[in-house]
């Protein structure tokens, strides 16, 4: 039996008015996931534990089976071990956004325009950051370059502050969710002065593109401890995503990461790759289990597009899970799938809630529903409610 989690950040949300009461993922064409539907389990389930904030990070971490509360030491640090980072114990990691910010008035008055500066190029990106680097870089912070608009800080001997997610104050002053640390805040008012006019920004202007003129600094913590995976679950896993946070949590959990060429955490990403990815990982490459990342419903959240949320879910369908479900069955070998956000990024709020969420689960040897749509209202009216989050992998293992 083979495994996979296809996942698809932030695809959850909120009846929309301008879809007649339905929700994105409900208002998608979606013939695959109708198709696995038809025969699998439709449910709700619960991925942030009560009290801790609802990201990527606490989310992904229970969607692979490891309880947050036991495992979250903050984001960056599962970050900083995608790019390589060899933390120290007494290191902080923080996340290092390149955001665009309004350019007319004082730094303390102006407003967070878009976290990831027109989801950037990586290459743009780290230029940009090298002239960070160049003037703020010194023993005590270390600045390294990771994907498109998301980097990393290493602080030496540093501190975990309560630092403010760009994503979650977009449109707002940034006076209030500025770092309280008079180094952090001195850092990040100088990259501004540094990137507002640098060449690469006023292209991106001149074409009408938001310029990256700030880093941004959250996300703080130490030095991760996530247990084997396969060790845990008997299986050898492999990890499929463009993003850094999904690659640090397999690389310390020893699963195989597999770059896909083309994979940015946008929109317009290789779904083709990803699907190939997987079904070779598990059919050629020795691996029982499989996660499939897919970012591109969260940033359309973040945005708050509608049109471009339903388009990325509609891609997850047909240019991911088609593919995956017609050579897995080709193939012959039985294998359980699991479809589901990691959590909701409605659309109305431009940023993550805790709400739960659903989750399709199919087997290709055996029903294991009625058969219902894959949308968030059947999810609800099922009846199934997971409250702990970080067991649903044992149900797609048939643990319990």
């Amino acid at each position: 039996m083979k495994y996979i989690v296809i996942l698809g950040d932030g695809m959850a949300d909120e009846p929309q008015e301008a879809l007649s009461g339905r929700t994105p993922l409900e208002a998608s064409v979606t013939p695959a996931m109708d198709a696995l539907a038809a025969t699998g389990e439709v449910g709700l389930v619960k991925t942030i534990p009560d009290g801790m904030a609802p990201g990527s990070d606490t989310a992904n971490l229970a969607v692979l089976g490891y309880n947050p509360r036991e495992y979250y030491t903050g984001r960056s640090p599962l970050e900083a071990l995608s790019i390589g980072v060899a933390m120290k114990d007494t290191d902080v990691a923080m996340r290092c956004n390149l955001v665009t910010l309004t350019e007319e008035e004082p730094y303390e008055q102006k407003r967070i325009l878009d976290h990831s500066s027109g989801e950037i190029s990586t290459e743009d990106a780290a230029v940009l950051l090298k002239a960070v680097q160049d003037e703020l870089q010194n023993e005590t912070y270390q600045f390294y370059v990771g994907t498109s608009y998301r980097h990393c800080v290493i602080w030496a001997n540093g501190r975990v502050e309560e630092l403010t997610p760009p994503h979650d104050h977009l449109t707002e002053v940034i006076g209030p969710y500025l770092p309280a640390d008079e180094m952090l805040l001195a850092m990040q008012k100088r990259s501004y002065e540094i990137l507002v006019n640098h060449p690469i920004n006023l292209e991106r202007k001149a074409k009408g593109l938001n310029p990256a003129n700030s880093c941004w600094f959250w996300g703080a913590g130490t030095k991760p401890m996530v247990d084997s995976f396969e060790k845990k679950n008997g299986k050898k896993g492999a990890m499929i995503s463009a993003v850094d946070l999904l690659k640090g949590i397999a690389i310390g959990a020893g699963m195989q990461v597999i770059q896909v060429e083309g994979a940015n955490g946008g929109l317009h990403t290789n779904y083709e790759g990803k699907a190939q990815a997987a079904v070779d990982a598990l059919l050629k490459g020795g691996a029982d289990f499989a996660y499939v990342h897919l970012e591109a419903p969260d940033e359309m959240g973040h945005q708050g597009s509608l049109e471009r949320k339903i388009q990325s879910i509609e891609n997850l369908d047909q240019r991911i899970i088609r593919i995956v479900k017609e050579q897995l069955d080709a193939s012959g070998e039985p294998y359980r799938m699991l479809v589901m956000p990691d959590h909701p990024t409605p659309i109305r709020i431009r940023t993550h809630t805790s709400d739960p969420i659903p989750y399709l689960l199919y087997d290709s040897t055996k029903a294991l529903g009625k058969g219902a749509l894959y949308c968030e209202r059947t999810a609800k009216e099922s009846g199934i409610f997971r409250p702990e989050g970080y067991k649903l992998i044992d149900v797609l293992f048939e643990k319990e």
